[in-house]
């Protein structure tokens, strides 16, 4: 099995991460952003959109970070990480939607905005990362993981650009519920962290 990844995409790290969560020990290849490498002919062979990660799984391709993650987990997961119960199945796609929403508009914004200089409004994708993380922390206040009673790959999909929301300016230090969460998720057995840059507030550093 192989993973088309970059170390400073949290997108890539949502996959990554779960490989590890799950004892899956994949090739991690790394593409090449500054020149280019994912618009590639042969990257585009493997996805027409250009983006990362992909998966490869001998003669199975998957493209989108969410799309991996429920891949893997029909495939290789122990049960319990994609709930096979239809309201729970649903809570599940509820919050990979705002991973592919709220998230990549909002903390995952700001972040390229100081790591790559991405021309987003700043004050906007830093007011939106704060209404994600206060509706999160309301969620989290009786509840330890975000859709179940336990971890799933909802808790996956969200984990990386929270955990890194620092380095996009957004302060999460008033976050009491998330910043428990994300210490939970990072006890997992197998947990593998997101790269850190040195770039953002203090707390990122």
């Amino acid at each position: 099995m192989k993973l088309y990844s970059h170390p400073l995409s949290g997108h890539s790290h949502r996959a990554h991460l779960f490989l590890s969560l799950i004892g899956i020990d994949a090739d991690v290849l790394e593409v090449d952003l500054a020149a280019r490498e994912h618009k590639s002919a042969s990257f585009l062979a493997l996805n027409p959109f250009g983006q990362l990660p992909v998966l490869e799984d001998g003669d199975v391709i998957i493209s989108d970070s969410n799309a991996i993650l429920v891949y893997l987990a029909k495939k290789y997961a122990p049960e319990g990480w994609l709930p096979e119960e239809p309201a729970a199945a649903a809570a599940v796609q509820r919050w990979l939607s705002v991973a592919a929403g709220e998230i990549a508009y909002g903390p995952c914004a700001a972040r390229l905005v100081t790591l790559f200089g991405a021309k987003f409004d700043t004050e906007e994708v830093i007011a939106r990362a704060h209404r994600i993380l206060q509706l999160i922390d309301d969620h989290l206040v009786d509840r330890d993981w975000i859709a179940a009673s336990r971890p799933t790959i909802a808790d996956v999909a969200l984990y990386s650009y929270i955990a890194r929301a620092p380095e996009g300016n957004v302060d999460r230090s008033a976050y009491r519920n998330v910043t428990a969460w994300l210490e939970r998720i990072e006890a997992l057995p197998g947990f593998q962290p997101f790269q850190k840059s040195p770039v953002g507030t203090v707390e990122a550093a």
